[in-house]
């Protein structure tokens, strides 16, 4: 399956995840949602995006409030069991978790399968595919740090959410592209969310 998986959990900075959603499926990516309860408090608490239970409902708010195409993005319960995401036979080589809790983390350092996000990043590692995850915790105890440092020797970009300010950014939607510039960069993808390093903006 062509595409890159996207698991929102309940981190803090769930507007990071939905831009990424925003920004890969304007770029022509399809997008393979997974969607955590802890995901849909912090969508109340942050944003004035609900994330709905149901899938279709979920498809639906997402398409009108980001702004994309209905075809680019497949939404998908979080014990769905069934769906693509849960085998190496089918599920996109590209995977990332934004915002990514310590706990989403804990558990896919330590190969568990208890709900379809960990089951996904666990086939995304076991078929050697692309994983990136995007922690949004601080401080950092030396239990998390143990945790990045398994994932890291496992191949996974581990990108903490920690905006630079190089850019001169003007609002938080500024702080917001540059991270999310640098998930897509990892990805291979495309875009114009801000100058880089060196390059005078337009």
């Amino acid at each position: 399956m062509s595409g890159v998986s996207v698991a929102l959990t309940g981190a803090s900075g769930l507007q990071y995840g939905l831009r990424l959603v925003q920004t890969l499926a304007g770029a022509g990516e399809t997008v393979h949602l997974l969607v955590s309860d802890a995901a849909r408090v912090v969508a109340g608490l942050e944003t004035d995006t609900p994330l709905p239970r149901r899938s279709a409902e979920l498809h639906r708010q997402l398409v009108g409030a980001l702004g994309i195409d209905p075809a680019r993005l497949h939404v998908y319960s979080d014990q769905q069991w069934t769906a693509p995401l849960a085998s190496g036979s089918a599920a996109p080589q590209r995977m990332v978790v934004c915002p990514c809790t310590t706990g989403t983390l804990a558990a896919i350092a330590g190969g568990h399968s208890d709900s379809l996000i960990e089951r996904a990043a666990d086939v995304v590692l076991k078929e050697r595919g692309q994983l990136v995850v995007v922690p949004r915790e601080t401080p950092l105890s030396a239990i998390h740090l143990e945790h990045m440092l398994s994932l890291t020797r496992l191949g996974v970009v581990v990108l903490p959410a920690n905006p630079g300010f190089y850019h001169r950014p003007q609002r938080v939607e500024d702080l917001i592209d540059f991270v999310v510039a640098r998930i897509l960069d990892h990805l291979d993808v495309a875009h114009d969310l801000g100058p880089r390093w060196g390059k005078e903006s337009d």
